[in-house]
């Protein structure tokens, strides 16, 4: 299984950026997939995670801002990232999860300036 991430980049405070990340391989239909951040000096945290029945979460600190979304056809996740905050500054990777498997795609920075 293999998560290609892409759409992250440089954007200034109040911008807004949308991430993609398609999943390939033999992927079980029932699953999770999510994204997660890692800023500098900082550990991974969740931000939002969808499952294949649309159900979701998100962390408080982007609630009403970032909207996760899924294509199941495509075995792709989206995170719409409005009002973006110079905290949001991240290595965004995501994930997905079904039963005992788990895998990671390769992280897409995104940088937001004052």
């Amino acid at each position: 299984v293999q998560l290609q991430a892409s759409g992250g980049g440089l954007v200034q405070a109040g911008g807004c950026l949308r991430l993609s990340c398609a999943a390939s391989g033999s992927i079980f239909s029932t699953n999770v997939m999510g994204w997660y951040r890692q800023a500098p000096g900082k550990q991974r945290d969740v931000v939002a995670v969808i499952s294949s029945d649309g159900s979701r979460n998100c962390a408080d600190s982007v609630k009403g801002r970032f909207t996760i979304s899924r294509d199941n056809a495509k075995n792709t996740v989206y995170l719409q990232m409005n009002s973006l905050k110079p905290e949001d500054t991240a290595v965004y990777y995501c994930r997905i999860i079904w039963t005992m498997y788990n895998y990671w795609g390769q992280g897409t920075l995104v940088t937001v300036s004052s």
